[in-house]
């Protein structure tokens, strides 16, 4: 087992790293820009190393800086969490030569799955079911008009690499279909320096479910079901559950298993998620994300597993610690994205916070690294914390999350937490009736965004 563990992030993924590695015995190594010194994962760290200033790429992206932190402190793994680095190849293969462990997959899976185009022939040739698309890249205008005249309207082009919504437009009939090909184009390259796109059939009404998986680098391979992150507001996930209202136990099994085989089929090593859309009972894959998930959490309390620990376990060489039989869920988990953002514009919000309670009780986990007195930097991502619940079932869970939520106090910066009150109280969130395009038509109506 490793010794000593860097973890190569902020926030609270770090400090949720922090505490896998401490229920395991294992030494911890923060390492922080000038603008997090009073964070809480380097207070509680058994080491930290500041790696630069704020900018990100100055600091939590230098792989340089990385690499020079575990060499002072000896650390032998890394950890990335999600962001930043974490679906680098190029740091998890230099984490590698320099004799370091990556706590995440191979170089070449992170390599694969980070090209969409890629990504969607290896699931093809591994039976995973795809969204009918394009063979590979999109070169011109011409071809644009003429696969998306065989595919049939309306049609979405999307970068081949990156994510979070950018490169991606809809052509909803041949009069816009030459003005967004370019746009994707333009917006790809601008975003990642590529400005190669692919063309896929974009569905109508579909959910987004996601599927855990984990494998064990040796050919061994399990699920742990599914989550539902169709709230989500330009592209970015907003409130999370598994299982979904929609999928049931024996979708859950078949897609499953076909997931399962596929990363067990190519060696994969740790947590990943196989990502699709869902629409009337068929799954069509999108993306694979090749770290942890943000919502993590939902499927650990559904599973009674600790991911980040397992995602350890098999980096050190070590066999999982459970089977699939052994997997079996139980009642229903919810987590919402609390976010520094002033409603209804989500402007981020940054500035000290004067006064925090977290909720607590049966049933309830609180994901942040904030504390009264903490002042949120404006350098990075708004997301300042994750509040989760588990229930018996999924009244009882969306009952423990309203009542977890009147708990909940941030005072000194604007929160999106008035944002869950809202939907709570929205019928189809209730039902579970909403599909990926549900959120932002109800905010434009009930916000007047």
């Amino acid at each position: 087992m490793f010794k000593k563990v860097l973890i190569a992030n902020r926030g609270e993924i770090a400090l949720r790293i922090h505490r896998a590695c401490k229920e395991m015995g294992i030494q911890t190594v923060a390492v922080h820009s000038t603008a997090d010194s009073d964070a809480m994962h380097v207070r509680m760290a058994d080491e930290s190393v500041c790696i630069g200033p704020p900018p990100g790429g100055q600091s939590y992206l230098s792989i340089p800086n990385i690499i020079s932190a575990c060499e002072i402190t000896g650390a032998d793994a890394v950890h990335p969490g999600y962001g930043f680095l974490s679906e680098n190849a190029n740091f998890s293969q230099i984490v590698h030569d320099h004799g370091i462990t990556f706590i995440g997959p191979s170089a070449e899976h992170i390599n694969v799955m980070g090209d969409k185009i890629a990504a969607k022939d290896t699931m093809k040739r591994l039976g995973v079911p795809c969204v009918p698309g394009s063979d590979g890249g999109v070169d011109t205008v011409e071809d644009a008009r003429r696969i998306a005249a065989d595919m049939g309207y309306p049609v979405i082009i999307k970068a081949a690499s990156g994510g979070g919504g950018r490169g991606m437009k809809v052509a909803t009939s041949a009069d816009n279909i030459d003005v967004a090909f370019q746009s994707a184009r333009s917006e790809a390259k601008a975003a990642f320096g590529d400005d190669v796109v692919y063309m896929e059939k974009y569905l109508q009404l579909p959910r987004h479910i996601e599927i855990q998986v984990f494998g064990d680098g040796k050919g061994n391979a399990v699920h742990l079901g599914e989550r539902d992150c169709s709230l989500q507001r330009r592209h970015q996930k907003v409130f999370e559950e598994a299982p979904s209202p929609v999928i049931t136990a024996e979708q859950r099994a078949r897609i499953g298993k076909t997931c399962a085989d596929a990363v067990a089929a190519i060696d994969y090593i740790g947590a990943g998620t196989i990502e699709f859309l869902y629409e009337n009972g068929e799954f069509y894959f999108i993306e694979m994300n090749t770290r942890l998930q943000v919502e993590h959490p939902v499927t650990e309390a559904v599973y009674n597993v600790d991911l980040v620990q397992e995602q350890i376990r098999v980096a050190a060489g070590l066999p999982m610690s459970f089977t699939q039989d052994e997997l079996k869920p139980l009642g229903h988990a919810i987590e919402c994205r609390i976010n520094a953002e002033k409603l209804p514009a989500f402007r981020p919000s940054p500035g000290t916070i004067k006064t925090f309670h977290a909720p607590g009780g049966l049933g309830v986990r609180m994901d942040s690294a904030i504390y009264a007195g903490y002042r949120i930097p404006p350098y990075y991502d708004s997301l300042i914390g994750k509040l989760i619940v588990h229930g018996r079932n999924r009244d009882e869970a969306l009952a423990r999350l309203h009542r977890a939520l009147s708990e909940f106090v941030v005072e000194g910066i604007d929160t999106t937490l008035p944002l869950f009150d809202h939907l709570l109280a929205a019928r189809d969130v209730q039902t579970g009736d909403y599909d990926i395009h549900w959120l932002e038509k109800w905010l434009e109506a009930e916000f007047d965004t």
